[in-house]
């Protein structure tokens, strides 16, 4: 995927669409608890990096962790809503 692409999804005029969402520090040591959010169409923003986020999918939440090569990005992105098509043969035959 191009990144120029992702960028190009909503105006420079209108900025990335950044939604406030709970984001807490944690010592060495601690327990990081991830943030759950429905908000698939938050940007990534480099602040997040190193982060763990719970995205909902529709059904579940999935554990997501930040990475560099995701800033920029959407976090609905990393989150799929279909599921992959298996092809089950009968066991009869």
């Amino acid at each position: 995927m191009l990144p120029t692409r992702v960028l190009l999804a909503r105006s420079v005029w209108k900025g990335p669409h950044i939604v406030p969402l709970p984001i807490v520090r944690y010592g060495q040591g601690e327990k990081v608890v991830p943030i759950r959010t429905q908000q698939r169409s938050a940007t990534i923003l480099p602040n997040f990096v190193g982060l763990k986020f719970q995205v909902h999918n529709g059904k579940v939440y999935h554990d997501v962790t930040i990475t560099e090569d995701m800033v920029g990005h959407k976090l609905g992105e990393f989150s799929t809503t279909r599921k992959r098509f298996t092809y089950k043969q009968s066991k009869n035959k």
